[in-house]
């Protein structure tokens, strides 16, 4: 098994939680705040999953009615409409397919509301990732419920899923038993159902409970003899569980444990030392708690009488020089709580070893929420977008501390924080060394090499991550900012580095859980790039070129850190029940340390200067290269973003769940609602009502409204928090444009239109509020349309300083005077005389069009290249189906050689075609549009000639019904030539492509 299988393995999970279960029911049982050997007349639980684990579809679809204007109740009368009969439960007994049910369950909601229902888009919420997620206070009440040796078993009425998987998004190893109706072919409250499961689980029915929030399921489970309790609501749920068992399903105090035995300190002289302090004689014994927090010092609840307190002391036996010192933990938490910053209020420092056996201090106890998963499963993407927020802002504070007014100027050395952290963190390492590891032999020659300069000094926490943060229950406020051992005055850009490990570490990671398989996005959580950005922002800074350096320093002390704990394991010192685990983690975070090093430009040691690492564009230097040549790679790297961005997607298969959704749901809507209504629309266009909208086209964007496919094109770069669109990556909205291509007038219908698209992120970009208000709305809302007009009969306009127009200012208004033709929508001829504009209207100011038409010259400007993709796939589709079903010279089309050869040239110069736009996308993520220009230069010129050529053979295939209007066609052909002009001459991008490439080589 590989390091990476192993670390995320379940096998390895169980033997800790088995191991700390037989400790604390071993030989700590008192410590529960009631006592229950698991002998009482209950030996399993049973769960239902929809109302009990997981939000019902009965609350999913009335937030869902109330967002889509449909009338409430709909969804439930549907479901419970026809009884045994009904579609609802024929679909959970797997009697009809997913396809099926959602024709027949349309239908139902249809008339039961008196309007048109998308149950498509009710049924990819309910099965989506953000809503199937298991109540933490029942995942709590599970560990617990199996911690006491007793069955837990989950008895779901569930359906099968279009992939052929069943719907069941739970951890299955919480359940001994899992009962699925559309496994089984029966549904509660059928008799059998609950009898299966008792027959599997070897239990009788006096000795279960079962939990369901609804009557009919409850009465049934009731009348076989099982105790049920109804679920109204999963906090009083578990209360009463809880008063049936016996046991508390969850912690009095959070995140404590009993006192591990090797951690055991002397009761009788901490509450001798603790009168002494308080000035009181309680008359109720001490109570004491381990933290399950942490690495290194061990961390205690303490309560006596009413006073509650934390105590933290060094951990036993001899340790390495100058770590764990708890005395400059209360020194700096002192301070930091005079100057304003969230710490807990230290009481006392006891440097005496003869009351609990090393130096110790004490603090107040805060109650308060610790987020140990930095994914917040749980929460809402705007609450975990303000938890992150919360936290930048917090370190921010810290960093801002005035040292002299603090105290704090001698609180460590002023200048060359790396040098000294790299060298300290090298000698830490070697103390604790046990075998050889390579990676951190070349990050010992290679970091001292690298160093960056110091550009401020400030405090610096030393181990800023979440979990080191205390929030208030119910707030995204920080109330306290804990663990300040490895404290000191540095660098802060290394606190900012270290705080976003998380990012590149897998979930499954068994020391710290990461983010690196998460999509941020759909979580609502900032990416590492973001974060940064965020961090900068406050601090009013700008952003830093060598950030792969800090993240590799960071790894490597991680890495020498837990090389330290396994050490300390070894001879039993360390304060948590997993640290000899964590010998194989050092190599695993070395591993990646030395990733981010190749990554900050890998220098051949003492042959070049430190002093100016290789500047990096989105084209990489290969390790081992010829000289002169590029090395191209799939992904570009010199961001902090692009692990959590993640690497260039080829196809749809690959996109995150959440952009798959959409882009199945985007697919299935031009199958069912646009191809068919192509030949109304295109009647419309050469109507006499062409210049008023189309009533067809105003029906289909409202279906697309409804069922979230709107507004997918503004990028999440230009709107991060997405107020105003999809938050779709530049990459991730090139799959969707393409299939957007594929018709003519699908871009309108889905407001993701040229040049609306353009012209909207203009408007985010550069708007002031009144201007967003004025038009940007409209324009998002599709209430409006919006038109761009540069070409200039007289003049060659693709050089913009041939344009003619005039603009000059006069009493309060710009008067504008020009010729334009080639006008959006209708290819208009219009002139400007004396056209007043009210000063208020320019957009970011005067003299600043060139800046705006560049920002313009991003995403908005690209989408063309993605829609021809689109549009030659659907010309070689028609091809393929035309050739196989003509017939001339006495055998089929697709038999004639010229054809086989026309057919086989068009799918590769798409395909050739569709990975350059889709690698220009992504350069847009991850280094920005001005870096990306070559990229989009490039498919500027590529992409319309392409199309141009495969469109135009697919017209020779189909001979005279090529021209006509009875197939798309000709439109494509036109609109494809169209955009060599209208994108830019193809001579220009040339041009383009030209200098940049004989710059790159100069």
């Amino acid at each position: 098994m590989c390091l990476r299988q192993l670390l995320q393995s379940s096998q390895l999970q169980r033997a800790w939680r088995a191991a700390f279960l037989k400790h604390v029911q071993g030989r700590h049982p008192g410590a529960w705040r009631w006592t229950h050997s698991g002998g009482g007349p209950y030996r399993a639980v049973i769960f239902d999953m929809g109302g009990v684990l997981l939000p019902s579809p009965g609350r999913v679809a009335a937030e869902w009615e109330v967002q889509n204007h449909i009338p409430s109740g709909t969804i439930v009368k549907a479901l419970i409409s026809g009884g045994e009969n009904g579609p609802w439960m024929k679909f959970m007994r797997a009697e009809i397919t997913t396809e099926d049910f959602l024709q027949e369950f349309g239908r139902l909601c249809s008339e039961i509301s008196k309007t048109s229902v998308p149950v498509d888009s009710f049924f990819s919420l309910l099965t989506s990732e953000r809503v199937a997620k298991q109540f933490p206070v029942m995942t709590e009440a599970i560990t617990q419920i199996r911690a006491k040796g007793l069955q837990t078993a989950v008895l779901s009425n569930n359906f099968y899923l279009p992939n052929g998987k069943s719907f069941l998004p739970l951890d299955r190893k919480q359940f001994d038993v899992v009962v699925e109706s559309c496994l089984e072919g029966v549904c509660k409250p059928d008799p059998r159902m609950y009898k299966l499961c008792l027959e599997r689980l070897g239990r009788q029915p006096s000795e279960s409970i079962f939990l369901d929030d609804l009557g009919p399921n409850l009465k049934a489970a009731a009348s076989l003899g099982i105790h049920t309790i109804k679920v109204d609501d999963p906090e009083t749920a578990v209360k009463e569980l809880e008063t049936l068992l016996g046991f508390p399903l969850r912690m009095a105090v959070p995140n404590t444990r009993p006192v591990r035995k090797t951690m055991e300190i002397p009761k009788d002289a901490l509450e001798k030392y603790l009168k002494d302090l308080l000035g009181i004689q309680p008359t109720g014994p001490l109570e004491l708690l381990q933290f399950d927090h942490g690495q290194s010092n061990p961390t205690y609840y303490v309560k006596l009488a009413n006073h509650q307190l934390v105590l933290r002391k060094k951990p036993p036996g001899t340790l390495l020089p100058s770590a764990h010192a708890v005395e400059r933990e209360f020194r700096i938490m002192k301070a930091l709580g005079n100057a304003g910053v969230p710490v807990p209020k230290v009481l006392d420092l006891c440097e005496d070893s003869s009351v609990v056996g090393t130096p110790f201090y004490l603090m107040e106890y805060c109650p308060g929420r610790i987020y140990k998963d930095p994914s917040l499963p749980g929460l809402e993407p705007s609450q975990r977008r303000a938890i992150y927020t919360a936290m930048n802002r917090v370190l921010c504070k810290i960093h801002s501390v005035d040292l002299k007014a603090a105290g704090l100027e001698d609180y460590g050395k002023h200048g060359d924080y790396l040098a000294r952290q790299v060298q300290t963190w090298i000698k830490q390492y070697r103390a604790s060394e046990t075998s050889t590891i390579p990676a951190m032999e070349r990050l010992i020659e290679w970091l001292p090499l690298h160093l960056p300069r110091q550009q401020r000094t400030t405090v610096v926490h030393g181990d800023f991550r979440l979990d080191n943060l205390l929030f208030h229950p119910e707030t995204a406020e920080v109330l306290a900012v804990l663990d300040w051992e490895l404290s000191t005055l540095g660098d802060p850009l290394a606190d900012v580095a270290y705080n976003c490990l998380a990012h590149y570490l897998p979930s499954g990671f068994p020391i710290q859980p990461g983010l690196s398989d998460c999509d941020l996005t759909e979580l609502g959580i900032p990416t590492a790039e973001d974060y940064f950005r965020m961090y900068c922002l406050h601090m009013g800074i700008p952003p830093i070129e060598n950030w792969n350096f800090y993240m590799a320093f960071s790894f490597f002390r991680i890495a020498a850190i837990l090389q330290g704990v396994y050490k300390r394991s070894l001879t039993g010192q360390a304060s948590s029940a997993t640290a000899k685990q964590t010998g194989k983690l050092t190599e695993f975070m070395s591993n990646l340390a030395w990733d981010f090093a190749i990554k900050e430009g890998f220098q051949i040691f003492k042959e070049m200067p430190a002093t100016k690492p290789l500047m990096r564009s989105h084209h990489t230097w290969s390790l081992l290269r010829t000289p002169g040549t590029r090395s191209y790679v799939t992904s570009t790297d010199s961001s902090p973003a692009h692990a959590s961005k993640g690497a260039l997607i080829f196809s749809p298969e690959g996109l995150p769940h959440r952009v798959r959704e959409l882009y199945q749901k985007l697919k299935e809507f031009m199958e069912r609602h646009v191809y068919p209504a192509e030949p109304e629309l295109q009647r419309h266009q050469v109507s006499a009502e062409r210049w008023t909208p189309s009533p067809l086209v105003e029906d289909l964007k409202e279906k697309a409204k409804a069922e979230g496919l709107w507004n997918l094109f503004l990028p999440l770069e230009t709107d991060p928090e997405k107020k105003y669109g999809a938050g779709l990556t530049n990459m991730e909205y090139a799959h969707l444009c393409e299939v957007m291509g594929t018709s003519l007038y699908a871009p309108e219908i889905f407001n993701c239109s040229a040049p609306d698209t353009g012209n909207m992120e203009l408007l985010v970009r550069y708007g002031t509020e009144e201007q967003k208000a004025r038009w940007l709305i409209p324009l998002l809302e599709g209430k409006a349309r919006s038109c761009f007009a540069m070409t200039e009969p007289q003049v060659a306009s693709s050089d913009a300083t041939n344009i003619e127009s005039s603009i000059r200012e006069e009493d309060g208004f710009y008067v504008i005077n020009g010729h334009k033709w080639w006008i959006t929508g209708g290819h208009g001829e219009v002139l400007f005389e004396q056209v007043c504009v009210p000063k208020e209207n320019i957009i970011l100011g005067p003299g600043r069009g060139f800046e705006i038409a560049q920002g313009r010259l991003g995403p908005g400007r690209i989408h063309h290249c993605m829609r021809l993709i689109g549009c030659s796939e659907r010309a070689l589709a028609l091809m393929k189906a035309r050739v196989k079903s003509r017939v001339a010279f006495g055998k089929p089309l697709v038999e004639q050689g010229t054809v086989l050869a026309d057919i086989a040239l068009s799918r590769v110069e798409i395909e050739q075609a569709r990975l350059l736009v889709l690698k220009a996308a992504h350069v847009m993520d991850v280094v920005g549009n001005k870096a990306a220009a070559l990229d989009i230069a490039m498919i500027k010129m590529v992409a319309p000639s392409m199309a141009s050529r495969v469109i135009d053979r697919a017209i020779q295939a189909f001979g005279a019904a090529g021209l006509s209007s009875n197939y798309p066609l000709a439109q494509f052909f036109a609109g494809a030539r169209a955009l060599r002009f209208a994108d830019g001459p193809d001579e220009v991008h040339r041009a383009a492509v030209a200098k940049m490439e004989l710059k790159h080589h100069s």
